[in-house]
């Protein structure tokens, strides 16, 4: 199993609960010290993890970080960034910045996991999967996300294609397009009381979500129990996108 953007957030949590599930996690983020964390943290709680520096954004990075697997059953698809500002005021590197890590990226991520599972003799016997992290953003659009909104349809799109794609491979694609949770990413957003009152306005579940409650999902779609799905996103929004 490997992981992108796994030193912190729902990349962590998930490398945590796969490895508690059974997985041997390789983490990839940009930064050591707290890949070494995370390392730690799943080592703790009996699992077994590797780490290895890596800038996704810098295919040369990425194609050695692959070429150092012996083989790969499940990728979680999980770095991005969001800068949410108005439509209007968008920079072109602002745009270029989040254009190249939420879909350049996630795309040759996507292709080097999937040359190295067409590398095992015995794929088609025991399958792959890969799991994009979008948003419920990947489904609606929203203000001041214009970017973001745009990137995460992106993927909710790859994901069926590669789904179509790969499924006589035996390769399973899906997505997890989650509601705001609580993460290093939105911390700054929600001590804006204006901010949160808003997310919560719009979940009819009326909390913001848990990490335990996505990398659940994240779980259910690497394992043989969701044997026969592929091509989906699954929503785990407390029902902003049932409106």
């Amino acid at each position: 199993m490997l992981i992108t953007g796994a030193g912190r957030g729902l990349g962590a949590e998930g490398a945590l609960a796969l490895a508690q599930a059974g997985a041997e996690a390789v983490l990839l983020s940009r930064t050591w010290d707290e890949l070494d964390q995370v390392v730690k943290r799943v080592s703790d709680a009996g699992g077994r993890a590797r780490a290895i520096v890596c800038d996704v954004t810098k295919p040369e990075q990425v194609r050695s970080a692959f070429a150092g697997l012996d083989r790969l059953d499940i990728l979680l698809n999980n770095a991005g960034m969001n800068i949410p500002e108005p439509f209007l005021d968008v920079s072109e590197p602002h745009l270029d910045d989040m254009i190249a890590l939420n879909v350049r990226a996630a795309f040759l991520v996507s292709q080097a996991a999937v040359r190295k599972m067409l590398q095992d003799p015995d794929r088609r016997k025991h399958g792959g999967s890969i799991i994009h992290v979008t948003s419920q953003m990947g489904r609606v659009g929203a203000e001041r996300r214009t970017v973001y909104c745009m990137t995460k349809h992106a993927i909710e799109g790859l994901t069926k294609a590669m789904a179509v794609e790969l499924a006589p491979e035996n390769i399973r694609v899906n997505a997890i397009a989650p509601t705001f949770l609580e993460t290093p990413m939105t911390a700054s957003f929600f001590a804006d009381p204006e901010f949160r009152d808003w997310v919560l306005s719009r979940i009819p579940l009326g909390r913001i979500g848990r990490m335990d409650e996505v990398t659940g999902a994240i779980v259910f779609l690497a394992s043989p129990a969701a044997s026969l799905i592929t091509g989906t996103s699954l929503a785990v929004d407390g029902g902003w996108t049932a409106r």
